[in-house]
């Protein structure tokens, strides 16, 4: 029997470091919101039956209205933010329905992500209780205290991870109840994972799937979405 996967997509922060008074998700990028180039894609995913996007409470009227311009089908339920990332993924984590097999978990600003890419961490999950994406670091990785190095970290086995994260819907919840019921946050769903002894694979990223943090990410997101096959601005 088909596996039930659902997608929740956090996109409820103040994204402080665009500057004042930026509503990230709702950053055009090429005339279109950051948050639909992202929907879009997970849309396009025929392995995902449901996208529950993760908005501000401010911004959850504007969210459905924007789900509704595009045309996004797949949109049938919207959480709402809470005040950590993590906050916000237990929001959408706890509207899923008790069918849920699979649950993919992607950041509503990494609007460059493949759909093959998604296909591959799903079905990499056969075996495991996770799956995680991500790209071996190219830098030399120093450890500093205050402007003091400390150490240069052997960066054979660093990797940046990314998302989508997807992971048996059972598992995440649990791991998820025990974090919020201890009081550990992460930014990481997959560390939650981690501490309850889960077997997480990974499987290799994109060093294109760039996450828009920065004024400096938007023309780079905007070089990398021109160069998409069947690109339509």
């Amino acid at each position: 029997m088909k596996a039930n996967v659902v997608a929740v997509v956090p996109a409820a922060g103040l994204g402080k470091r665009l500057g004042p008074g930026t509503n990230k998700p709702f950053l055009r990028i090429l005339d279109k919101p950051i948050i639909v180039w992202t929907l879009e894609a997970l849309s396009s995913v025929s392995e995902i039956s449901e996208i529950i996007p993760v908005f501000k409470e401010s911004d959850m009227e504007s969210g459905v209205a924007l789900c509704e311009r595009y045309r996004l089908s797949k949109v049938k339920r919207i959480a709402p933010g809470g005040k950590e990332r993590q906050d916000s993924v237990y929001n959408g984590l706890r509207l899923l329905h008790g069918d849920t097999d699979i649950v993919v978990i992607h950041d509503g600003v990494r609007p460059v992500i493949d759909s093959r890419l998604v296909k591959d961490a799903i079905t990499n999950l056969e075996g495991f209780d996770g799956v995680i994406v991500g790209v071996p670091v190219k830098d030399t990785i120093k450890e500093i205290e205050g402007v003091s190095v400390k150490k240069t970290i052997k960066r054979g086995s660093l990797w940046s991870i990314q998302t989508p994260q997807v992971f048996r819907y059972s598992r995440i919840m649990e791991a998820y109840v025990r974090a919020m019921e201890e009081g550990f946050y992460s930014t990481d769903d997959s560390a939650l994972m981690e501490r309850t002894g889960s077997r997480i694979k990974i499987v290799m990223g994109s060093y294109d799937n760039i996450k828009v943090t920065t004024p400096d990410d938007i023309p780079v997101a905007e070089m990398l979405l021109k160069k998409r096959p069947g690109f339509r601005g």
